[in-house]
């Protein structure tokens, strides 16, 4: 019998469905599931208020570890055939509590010499965020064999409003009546089954070499070469964002609240009015960048880390 833990951490429900999905044929045949969902010891609100929502961001994007409670002690006692972990993105990094599983000490005698496959879901910028789990994942000695990213397929702006109409009402509804559903379709949700054959096959034959490029004739990953230069920006931005607003208190403070407020202008400026500037740039720049394009493509789809 295979031992499979799925580790996740979800607020509306999304991933849990696509995680149980993908067991619906992964756990065929000698196979046996074990679920994890990482409890958090103050959790966040669900649905979010907006101040609550942003003033989370410095801590989250600088991977400020929080509190969690450990596993049960019939999780840890085991030693585990493969791992699937899913996560969320949290402005452009993996959600705080995949981040504090990941530096625990319970989190990294579970993933040490343990293959994982990687699952996201989230709006559609996941690239940063799933290299800085690659390199939590190679501190813990864990050994990524392979990824699956479910995004938002609407367009950027569309899906804005809509992620927004979900986080701050709780509800997965369209918005106003007219706008499309938020979040990873419901087609995508159930057609992520799919997945599970291949990376039981490869649990069961005890070879993951190729299950990255198995999961890859299944569309498990799809790279979009504008988002990726988005998203390295992003982090550069964010960065200074987030040292600046750590500086001016804790989360809640008054002094800290009032900056939060010139970021989330900033934040909506960027969305509305650089990021269509840089896509225009993307544009012009098209013809020259093939080769590169081409690169990060191949890079971004597979399970690698980049030497530091």
């Amino acid at each position: 019998m295979k031992e499979v833990l799925v580790i996740y951490y979800t607020q509306s429900g999304q991933l849990f469905d696509i995680l149980e999905n993908i067991g619906t044929t992964l756990g065929e045949g000698p196979v046996n599931i074990t679920h994890h969902k990482i409890e958090l010891e103050k959790p966040f609100p669900f649905p979010w208020t907006k101040d609550r929502f942003y003033d989370a961001f410095p801590e989250s994007f600088l991977q400020v570890p929080i509190g969690i409670y450990p596993p049960k002690d019939e999780i840890l006692s085991k030693k585990y055939d493969l791992i699937v972990l899913g996560y969320q993105v949290w402005f452009l990094t993996p959600s705080p509590p995949i981040n504090a599983f990941l530096k625990s000490e319970a989190g990294k005698r579970l993933v040490e010499n343990t293959p994982v496959v990687t699952v996201v879901a989230c709006r559609n910028m996941w690239i940063q965020a799933q290299e800085k789990t690659k390199r939590l994942l190679a501190d813990a000695k864990a050994k990524l064999v392979g990824h699956i990213a479910l995004v938002d397929r609407h367009i950027n702006h569309i899906s804005v409003l809509t992620i927004e109409h979900w986080m701050f009402s709780g509800k997965k509804t369209r918005l106003w009546g007219i706008f499309p559903k938020p979040g990873v379709s419901d087609s995508d949700i159930a057609k992520a089954s799919r997945f599970g054959k291949p990376i039981r096959e490869a649990l069961l034959s005890d070879d993951f070499s190729k299950l990255q490029d198995e999961l890859l004739m299944l569309d498990a990953v799809k790279i979009n070469p504008y988002l990726i230069k988005t998203d390295e920006r992003g982090n550069i931005v964010f960065s200074k964002w987030a040292n600046l607003l750590r500086k001016k208190g804790e989360p809640g403070d008054s002094a800290r609240l009032k900056w939060i407020g010139f970021f989330k202008f900033y934040l909506k400026f960027a969305i509305w009015v650089i990021a269509p500037i840089v896509f225009i740039v993307f544009l012009l720049t098209y013809l020259p960048m093939t080769r590169k394009r081409k690169k990060d493509k191949e890079y971004y789809s597979n399970v690698l880390l980049k030497e530091e």
